[in-house]
């Protein structure tokens, strides 16, 4: 509630909704020589905690703009973005900074994982980023490779794991801090269809088990039998 309170101190907050992700007629644009492009152009959506969704289109269709300005790390040339029921349009720097560190959870096609760390070690790094002894992130991330199946790989460094593994432990990483939102960008986009709908599975229990809403970005057209919503998106626009 700290951030609320930076965020709402002049304004009563109530926080009764399960919402994780909200966009408001969003809207980006920018302008190149005498033109301006339209990237976004009035979106709105809605996911809850424990909801996953996919966001599909074709390359340049502005899925990239929409998990960007969804994940705090661009802004909206008009429009609303609520974070955890948290509206974020008019907050400074500082505020989305704080929103993103602990409410939103990252995976990427890449896993990005530091290669001289252990998995256990990858997994612990946004707990000690914000301050929590070694000895809780250590706990934590055990626990949470535990639960996705890495037990016996806790010591291993990203070299000695497979692909899968890597993804798994990239996940962990991302909801470790219980963020209210996961954004996933294309992340089985690296890995053969069987480990990824293992992974995407894994995805999807996670967010029911630990109630996170999920944002996947993906082409892969497979996964949406398994998904909650679908947004297309042509153009800027969703259809």
């Amino acid at each position: 509630m700290e951030i609320a309170f930076l965020y709402y101190k002049n304004q009563p907050l109530t926080m009764t909704s399960n919402q994780a992700l909200k966009l408001v007629n969003v809207k980006k644009s920018f302008s190149q020589a005498s033109q301006t492009i339209d990237v976004i152009k009035g979106v709105n959506l809605e996911i809850k905690k424990g909801e996953l969704a996919l966001l599909i289109g074709p390359s340049g269709s502005g899925k990239t703009t929409m998990l960007q300005i969804s994940g705090l790390l661009d802004s909206p040339s008009s429009g609303e973005v609520f974070i955890n029921n948290i509206n974020t349009s008019n907050a400074s720097d500082e505020v989305r900074t704080k929103i993103r560190r602990d409410n939103i959870g990252f995976v990427y096609q890449s896993h990005h994982l530091l290669p001289e760390f252990s998995a256990l070690e990858n997994a612990a790094l946004p707990l000690l980023i914000q301050g929590k002894s070694k000895n809780e992130s250590f706990k934590k991330a055990e626990e949470i490779l535990k639960e996705i199946g890495l037990a016996d790989r806790l010591n291993h460094k990203p070299s000695q794991l497979s692909g899968g593994q890597q993804q798994r432990v990239a996940i962990a990483r991302a909801i470790i801090t219980k963020p209210s939102l996961l954004l996933a960008d294309e992340p089985t986009g690296n890995l053969d269809s069987e480990i990824a709908m293992k992974v995407f599975d894994l995805i999807k229990d996670l967010a029911k088990n630990h109630e996170i809403g999920c944002l996947v970005v993906t082409h892969n057209t497979e996964l949406s039998k398994k998904s909650d919503k679908i947004f297309t998106i042509k153009d800027g626009a969703l259809i």
